[in-house]
């Protein structure tokens, strides 16, 4: 006979009764740093445990669920781990709700298609993540969704874009490779004007250093492999939005199947408590390097919101807080110059992906944005000899006396 026990069903009336009652000090409004430890915590802790335990179970019993995504399955996301991450993503960004998915594409792909149907037309970003850039022009558009490319230095611009089947606006925090930072007041008031949905990428600022929901942002999507989990051994994604506009996207998920395992939940909810400390070294390190590089005679434009002299410092400086993040990109002669130089250095390695404690570096024409023709690259002002960094917690006086060696091997 099973024996029926309450401490691993969780129905939303039962979830919300036990957090209302487990005392005061979770309803405090923390800070950001508190947050990232604690909110949620509750919820999947098992008896007296401490951290709450990997819940392997594919199903759950049932306990009188009438709304369909509320049924405890694995497909659905909705264990107890996955709601109490649900539940720190959520209040990190200062939204309603929060999802997870098995891959920053699987997020962004749900999050687009939930808003975007066949004969719908969406504004995106000219300069955008390679994979985002490869679905809106191959896969949306086959799918019968219109995209216009939007230069994000000229606002002017945009109102030439907006036809009558509109429904979206597509950026990114900072783009990538270049880290051009938006001004995110007037893409707002833009896509109010003409009943826009506005959905931005916030992996390469992360959190814990731009909130754009609290800017009129809709949805916010993240590679959570990247910053959010920041140790390089998870892929994941993540959208936080409004709660009708993830149920949605619960729907989606649901039939589409990117579900985030179990395994994966765990350690993203670990790597994510670290995330300010992280993120405070990594601010650091890119400003110290990004200075360092731009005083280089080799080294031509460097792509750095923090230097002052950036054309985007404006923008960051208003928009962003805790520093202007641990991504930066910067230009050599000549691509041979730049392969040299990536072969040249002993501490990154070369790798795609970003946001670990390690650092690593690239060349985005061979990488990021390999699948794109050299026409579009040139479009968007991405030369073949950019070299893009994603610095991670190591010495900055090792990284710069590394990199200072590699610049040097290229005048000898």
């Amino acid at each position: 006979m099973r024996r029926k026990s309450s401490c691993c069903k969780y129905s939303d009336a039962k979830a919300s009764s036990f957090i209302e009652n487990i005392g005061m000090k979770h309803k405090t409004k923390y800070k950001f740093d508190t947050q990232l430890i604690h909110e949620g915590e509750e919820q999947a802790q098992a008896g007296r445990s401490v951290i709450a335990p990997i819940y392997r179970s594919s199903t759950y019993e049932m306990d009188g669920e009438s709304i369909y995504h509320e049924i405890l399955y694995g497909r659905l996301n909705n264990s107890p781990a996955h709601k109490a991450l649900h539940q720190k993503l959520a209040r990190l960004e200062a939204a309603e709700d929060a999802l997870t998915f098995a891959s920053g594409m699987a997020a962004i792909t749900m999050a687009l298609l939930s808003v975007l149907r066949p004969g719908d037309h969406i504004i995106a970003q000219k300069c955008v993540y390679g994979g985002t850039y490869g679905f809106l022009l191959d896969e949306a558009e086959a799918l019968g969704i219109e995209v216009s490319w939007a230069d994000m230095e000229s606002p002017d611009s945009w109102e030439s874009l907006i036809k009558d089947n509109t429904k979206m606006f597509y950026l990114e925090s900072m783009s990538n490779p270049l880290l051009q930072v938006p001004d995110f007041d007037t893409v707002v008031q833009f896509a109010k004007k003409h009943s826009l949905k506005t959905m931005i990428d916030n992996t390469f600022a992360s959190p814990y250093c731009f909130r754009p929901i609290e800017h009129g942002i809709d949805i916010v999507v993240h590679s959570a492999t990247k910053y959010i989990n920041g140790h390089t051994d998870v892929i994941a994604g993540c959208v936080m939005g409004t709660k009708a506009s993830i149920d949605q996207m619960k729907k989606k998920l649901s039939h589409f199947g990117g579900c985030l395992d179990p395994q994966a939940c765990y350690l993203l909810n670990r790597g994510l408590k670290t995330l300010s400390v992280r993120m405070d070294r990594q601010n650091a390190n890119a400003l110290k390097l990004a200075q360092f590089l731009d005083a280089h005679k080799l080294v031509g434009r460097v792509n750095y919101p923090g230097l002052p002299e950036n054309q985007f410092h404006a923008n960051a400086s208003k928009y962003f807080s805790n520093g202007f993040g641990g991504m930066l990109s910067f230009e050599l002669e000549s691509k041979e110059v730049a392969k040299k130089l990536i072969a040249a250095l002993q501490i990154p390695a070369e790798a795609p992906s970003l946001g670990g404690v390690e650092s690593l570096v690239i060349l985005p024409c061979e990488s990021s944005h390999v699948g794109q023709s050299k026409s579009d690259l040139e479009a968007m002002g991405l030369k073949d000899s950019l070299v893009r960094v994603s610095v991670g917690i190591e010495s900055i006086g090792d990284l710069i006396d590394d990199f200072t060696q590699a610049l040097d091997r290229q005048t000898s």
